[in-house]
């Protein structure tokens, strides 16, 4: 897949079959928005792909509502690549095109850079100043300019319609089976593994440190989890995650929120400098226990859960648990 960066390296592109949106997630709803580019576009000897910015258009034009995100960059440009996408142009955001008319956004970026022969958007999909553009005057601007715009209504699942925002909901409420589910995968943390207060490795169990970044973070508790070393694909474990304040040891050094993760599976060095932790299911909430003792025989029954849980999804869950 290629990655643009610019409006002159995406015009090298050729006849496109674009849909265009921030694709936070990447998640089902998406996914029906380039399983439609991929086959029509292919059927029209066009190449398709996705046009999406960066950073989101919110940090510009509201950043007081602008909230954390479910995905890197990377890792949606992974998931479309693996979605059949030809290309992936992404734009930089600015206040120069925040402030363009739906009209000079669809000449500037679809018509004169992509070459789109087909638009293929969500139903609420708005662009242009003060999103001033919808589904409507796109269309009419598609005719105007030749190409064709397909409106795709918005994927269900149980009743909820879904969206980025519906599954930060559940990943905040840590309802990581859920959200799994919506996204078609699990939802999953992923950096750098940081030096934690060293108490883990002397009171109770050694733990990996993640530093998370600006990510949404699921509802303190414990999660079982999967951890894969990011720089060697195969150094991959069983895992359980503490997302929380380590209320047990709160003695005014431990205020900060930190996601920790105990390997279950057998671990030789060296130590992973970044890893991905993928959120399977919450097993508990976080609570402070008398002793550093208590804690640990309740971690241990929480390791015992966890293994259970692997042992049933082995011939039960879906091939993204397994």
């Amino acid at each position: 897949m290629r990655v643009a960066r610019t409006l002159e390296e995406a015009a090298e592109f050729g006849p496109t079959a674009v849909t265009i949106g921030n694709f936070d997630g990447v998640h089902i709803g998406h996914r029906r928005l380039m399983e439609e580019a991929a086959a029509a576009g292919h059927a029209m000897n066009a190449v398709a792909g996705v046009l999406t910015f960066d950073p989101h258009p919110a940090t510009i034009v509201a950043p007081q509502r602008a909230g954390r995100l479910l995905s890197t960059q990377a890792e949606r440009c992974s998931i479309m690549a693996r979605e059949g996408m030809d290309f992936v142009l992404i734009l930089p955001f600015t206040k120069l095109i925040s402030t363009w008319t739906p009209e000079r956004f669809v000449e500037k970026v679809l018509v004169e850079s992509l070459h789109a022969k087909l638009v293929v958007v969500g139903e609420n999909f708005h662009f242009g100043h003060n999103q001033a553009g919808n589904t409507k005057v796109l269309g009419e601007l598609g005719k105007k300019f030749g190409f064709e715009t397909r409106v795709i209504p918005p994927v269900r699942h149980r009743g909820v319609t879904v969206s980025s925002s519906s599954i930060r909901k559940l990943v905040e409420a840590g309802n990581v089976s859920r959200a799994a589910r919506l996204l078609a995968r699990p939802y999953v943390l992923q950096g750098e593994v940081v030096k934690g207060r060293g108490v883990g490795s002397t009171q109770t169990v050694p733990t990996l440190n993640l530093n998370a970044g600006e990510a949404t973070l699921p509802a303190t508790g414990v999660y079982i989890t999967r951890t894969t070393d990011m720089m060697e694909e195969n150094r991959r474990w069983k895992s359980i995650t503490n997302v929380g304040f380590r209320p047990t040891f709160a003695d005014g050094t431990g205020s900060e929120l930190s996601v920790e993760t105990f390997l279950l599976d057998p671990f030789e060095p060296p130590t992973p400098t970044h890893i991905r932790v993928e959120f399977l299911r919450r097993v508990r909430e976080e609570r402070k226990f008398e002793s550093p003792e208590a804690l640990k025989a309740q971690i241990l029954k929480d390791v015992s859960r966890a293994l259970k849980f692997f042992e049933r999804v082995k011939t039960a869950a879906p091939a993204a648990f397994q």
